[in-house]
């Protein structure tokens, strides 16, 4: 990880603004209460400060915090700036302690700001993966906290289902249970039915793969892990290494109310990785655009939650 932290956008506002403002409206700003572009002008005036629009349709004024994550927050766009590209480049995630110091902010500051970055990674293409000629491998694991050492309750592991496309992107859902009929649904909406499914010799996947232009399995209880080079599941098991390893080692523990958001921190990364051709400017990029529409307020969270 690189980062210029001599770049004026991580330590001045102005340019941490339009920094912003470039990636939100490319074209120019447009009234995110009303959607006009051409009725939109540079609110003048020295008790509105920098930044400041002014809609003629709707009369409204606003800023590019307006309709997104950043609205409402009275932390500096250049430390939000900051926390993005801090957070889309580490590989297996930066803790909220960490984040607090680089940002000299507090824990509970630190540690909002990294689920506001999470929501804004959530996937909301909404675009299957997989196609035809292209292999979707599945699989399942469980996220959680080792009994060891560990006084009073022990919560549950909680079982996460991958959707890893060969050379593509993952999905990744916290699911009640590892049942066909709980992951039938999940599968059959976010894979094409043209793809050619890859599993492992689980009897969950049987049924559904016979949905799907072609079904592969390899017998791991067998310690049979790869037949020939076609059929196998490393793909989606190199996934759910990397997210362990993030889960495990930098955030320790992952609440269950908030692992939805976790795995959308890790899927991101995993869907706008360097063997993509994607590097971590365009990943925070990317991560910037989705703070569109999206606004968590602080009594969503549970504040006093770990990770």
């Amino acid at each position: 990880m690189t980062i210029d932290l001599s770049n004026p956008i991580f330590h001045d506002e102005d340019a941490a603004r339009a920094d912003i403002e470039a990636v939100r409206w490319p074209d120019g700003p447009y009234c995110p209460h009303c959607g006009c572009f051409d009725t939109v002008a540079p609110l003048g005036g020295k008790s509105m400060g920098p930044g400041w629009y002014w809609c003629n349709k709707c009369r409204e004024k606003f800023t590019v915090r307006v309709g997104t994550i950043f609205e409402r927050s009275h932390l500096p766009l250049h430390k939000w700036r900051l926390a993005f590209q801090l957070l889309c480049a580490s590989k297996k995630g930066m803790s909220a302690n960490q984040l607090a110091r680089m940002l000299n902010v507090s824990y509970q500051t630190a540690w909002f700001i990294g689920h506001r970055i999470r929501e804004s990674m959530k996937d909301g293409s909404g675009g299957p993966l997989g196609g035809k000629n292209k292999v979707v491998e599945a699989d399942e694991t469980y996220v959680g906290g080792k009994a060891a050492n560990r006084k009073g309750y022990v919560p549950p592991k909680a079982p996460v289902l991958a959707l890893v496309e060969r050379d593509g992107s993952v999905k990744a859902f916290h699911v009640a249970n590892v049942t066909a009929r709980t992951l039938r649904p999940i599968i059959v909406k976010h894979v094409d039915r043209a793809s050619y499914m890859m599993t492992d010799e689980s009897a969950v996947y049987p049924a559904i793969g016979r949905e799907f232009s072609g079904h592969g399995s390899v017998n791991h209880s067998a310690q049979e892990y790869v037949r020939g080079t076609f059929w196998h599941t490393n793909t989606v098991e190199n996934y759910f290494s990397i997210l362990k390893r993030g889960i495990n080692g930098v955030y320790h523990h992952v609440s269950e109310k908030h692992l939805d958001r976790y795995l959308a921190e890790f899927s991101f990364r995993y869907s706008n990785r360097i063997a993509l051709g994607i590097d971590d400017d365009m990943r925070t990029i990317a991560a910037l655009k989705g703070t569109v529409g999206k606004r968590l307020t602080y009594r969503q969270p549970n504040k006093r939650a770990n990770g």
